[in-house]
This record gives C-alpha cells, structure tokens and sequence, in this order.
C-alpha cells in the first residue's frame, strides 16, 4: 500500500499540504479535480474505514489498465454510496500504477452543499456524455454505476440483483473513445445498511430519491447510521474492447444494447462466483488482502 505509515507521518504530509496550500502552489484541473487534496488529506481519513472496518479484499487488479483512457462498470448499493468511496480507494491505493478513479455522479450529489464542491475537489463530476467521453479521451480512468439510485437504495431482499442499466450510454461513451470497459463486482456493500422499507412521503418532502428505514435506522438516531462491519470483495474482471469497433458504432443502438447486457452479465457473474466462495458476512477471511 501506498498510504502513509501512522499519525505522525499523516501529521508531516498534512502540514506540507497546508504550506503548499498556503503559498498557492497546487493544481486544479478543468473539472476541478485537486490530486493532492485528494491524496493528502481525504484517502488517509478513508483508510481505516477500508482497511479496518469494511477489510476490503481486492481481486483482478491486473484487469486495468496501468494507463491511458478505461472505463470501470460497477454494481451499486449499499443505501449510502460507500462503495464507490471504497472502489476509488481500492483502485489508488491497491493498484501498481496508483490511479485516480474519476467517477461519474447524479445531479443530487452536485445539487447538495458542501457535498457538491467536494466531489469536484476529489475528481467526480457529473454523470454525462460530454464529460466523460472528454475525461476517456484524456486518458483518465473513469467510474460508473449503471444502477443509480435504483441499485443503491433497492430493498435487503433484492441484494445482489443487479437492477437495469438503462440504455447503455456508458458503452455509447466507451465506443466513441475506443476505450476497454471493465466489469466491477462489489461483494459486501449490500449488508451495510439492511434497507427493509422506504418512506416515500418523507423522502419526496426532502427531494430525495428513497428515505431508508433499517433495523436500526431511524429507531437509533444518529448511532443508525453506522454501517455495519461487514467483510468486503471487490472484484475486477476482464475488460471488454471497444477499440475493434469504428466511433460510428456508438449510434448503433442494438450493439449498444447488446455490450451494455454483456457488460451486466459478466458483472453479475462476479457476483455470483464471489458469493458462492464467501464464507460469512462479517468474518470472511480475516484481514483485507489483495489478490491480482
């Protein structure tokens, strides 16, 4: 790993970020993205949570690509986005080449306070086809979760069941920048916040899109919303080309469809392989490992 040894040297990397900070002397990119922010100071707070609470295993590694424009297709859910958090960590921390992963949002996450502004700081934006086709084509590697908030706010009792992927703009996106797609399963996400029912009244009061009622959310107040300790897997499978294809393909509607359900199915599979090798929930394993 990567990551800084304990609080002392956290403490000396924070202290050269401030004076850096200070003195104006650090980049921002076009999307707002701030690499040193990110790197500095939010990944080591994440730490713990990855290494000690969830003990996230990884697998596949060597499916992305060490450099140049990929795009990662995830499962997604868990009530709070944590496993996309977890996936970019992973992704930087775990990986050889230590890349960013720039993921793809929805306008609430933009819309909300102090939320918004650091999404951009950490290298998110928004969930559309300019943006990513031009992060693609930059070289960069990018997230997305086809399921939205159908994937990360479905019920305890669909868990791992991928929902649907829509209509496929993501490969619209990968076939125009000849980029590999690669398939990304997340075990462990699904059991952090049972979600057993939804308020909708409530939630179209907030503007939200699901008010989650857990087993011990809202009963426990604030103590509810602590995740649940949960053994996490996250997987990498093997890319799917796109650099085979011309950039007209992408108006190709049933090629479209047709690589969005293969991308779906491979991701589905992953699921499945992983949960029939999980031996418990909470204690799978021991302590987090990588595995390529």
């Amino acid at each position: 790993m990567t990551g800084l040894g304990g609080p002392e040297s956290w403490a000396g990397a924070l202290t050269g970020f401030a004076r850096r900070r200070l003195a104006g002397d650090y980049e921002v990119d076009e999307f707002g993205f701030d690499p040193e922010l990110t790197e500095s100071v939010l990944f080591p707070l994440l730490r713990p949570l990855y290494e000690r609470w969830f003990r996230v295993s990884t697998h596949g590694l060597g499916n992305i690509p060490s450099e140049g424009g990929a795009l990662l297709v995830s499962n997604h859910s868990g009530v709070l986005p944590l496993d996309a958090v977890m996936t970019a960590f992973a992704v930087h921390d775990e990986h050889p080449a230590h890349r960013f992963l720039r993921m793809l949002g929805a306008e609430l996450v933009f819309d909300t306070p102090v939320l918004g502004e650091l999404a951009r700081k950490t290298g998110q934006t928004l969930a559309c086809h300019p943006d990513a086709e031009r992060l693609l084509r930059d070289g960069e590697l990018v997230g997305v979760w086809p399921e939205g908030y159908k994937g990360v706010g479905k019920p305890f009792s669909a868990r791992y069941k991928l929902q649907r992927f829509g209509r496929g703009g993501f490969v619209s996106a990968a076939l125009r920048t000849g980029v590999p797609i690669v398939p990304c399963a997340v075990v462990g996400a699904e059991e952090i916040y049972p979600k057993i029912a939804d308020i909708r009244p409530l939630a179209r009061l907030l503007r939200l899109p699901y008010f989650p009622v857990t087993p011990f959310f809202p009963w426990l107040g604030p103590l509810g919303t602590i995740p649940l300790p949960t053994k996490w897997h996250i997987e990498f499978g093997e890319p799917v080309r796109t650099d085979t294809f011309d950039a007209e393909s992408a108006d190709d509607q049933m090629l479209v469809l047709t690589l969005t359900d293969q991308v779906r199915e491979s991701i589905q599979q992953l699921l499945y392989g992983r949960l029939a090798r999980r031996r418990g929930i909470f204690t799978d394993g021991g302590p987090g490992s990588s595995q390529g």
